[in-house]
């Protein structure tokens, strides 16, 4: 997919893979006091002053980045999530999952 350059887009977030959500919200909590948006025992959004962090499980979510852009469906289908965001998975040449976020 090749949509021109235009500035138009946001680093919304990074997600990594925990092995246990509450544990890794705890110690992030603990030592580097973001603010927790949204928790359950399957993933969860952490919010620093600069960007998000996702903590997500092995084989539930990958690891990627998520970048907003008011053009995601120009990526693909947008697929809802329980959240109320929408978006699409797509790779870089690397390999490496970018998760394209529709801008609300």
């Amino acid at each position: 997919m090749n949509v021109p350059p235009d500035g138009d887009g946001r680093l919304h977030h990074i997600a990594i893979v925990v092995s246990d959500i509450a544990q890794a919200v705890d110690w992030y909590c603990t030592n580097l006091a973001p603010k927790v948006i949204y928790q359950d025992e399957s993933w969860a959004m952490l919010r620093f002053a600069n960007i998000d962090l996702a903590l997500v499980l092995p084989g539930k979510h990958p690891p990627h980045l998520a970048v907003e852009r008011s053009d995601a469906a120009a990526y693909g289908p947008l697929t809802l999530h329980r959240d109320g965001s929408e978006s699409v998975y797509i790779q870089d040449p690397f390999a490496n999952v970018i998760e394209v976020m529709q801008t609300r």
